[in-house]
């Protein structure tokens, strides 16, 4: 049971650290110059080198899967955590946000629609600067985004698959 706690409080606690490390790392000074590539239009291949973010989360996991083992079991139940949020990540931000699957799949309504709203949201700013909605699976109020970016007084339009992404009652959004 305390195996199982540890997981959930994990995946929970790994959405306030995505956020914190996408707010202020991937679109900080230090980061950017990897998370860069997420955010422009055009890209070459099936990786961009944002992924290498995925590859530093994973490292980290795969430490603590040895440490646990040998050290602190506790740690390895951590490591599960991690790579559950690591699976939720992958489904939710790189298949259903930015459809990196075979095949498209927009949701109509609920929860999964304000989760791909608020991230084509993140990405109507052109740039680092003044984008909204930093969490990967938990998506504030679509309104309340819509708000700050015109309050921003920077919103600029994309010439891109994300140019419509702030009107979500135009384009796919």
């Amino acid at each position: 049971m305390m195996a199982l706690l540890i997981v959930v409080v994990t995946v929970a606690g790994m959405e306030a650290v995505a956020y914190a490390v996408h707010r202020w790392v991937m679109h900080g000074p230090l980061g950017w110059g990897w998370h860069k590539s997420h955010h422009e239009a055009d890209h070459e291949g099936v990786f961009e080198k944002n992924d290498l973010y995925a590859v530093v989360f994973s490292v980290l996991a795969i430490a603590l899967f040895a440490l646990g083992s040998r050290w602190w079991p506790p740690l390895w139940w951590i490591a599960v955590g991690m790579s559950v949020y690591g699976v939720i990540y992958f489904v939710v931000h790189d298949g259903l946000v930015h459809q990196r699957w075979p095949f498209r799949v927009v949701p109509k309504r609920g929860y999964l629609r304000r989760l791909y709203q608020a991230h084509r949201l993140h990405h109507a700013v052109e740039g680092r600067d003044d984008c909204v909605s930093f969490g990967f699976v938990y998506a504030p109020p679509v309104d309340d985004l819509k708000a700050r970016l015109r309050a921003s007084d920077v919103l600029v339009r994309r010439q891109s698959d994300h140019r419509d992404a702030w009107r979500p009652d135009r384009g796919e959004a």
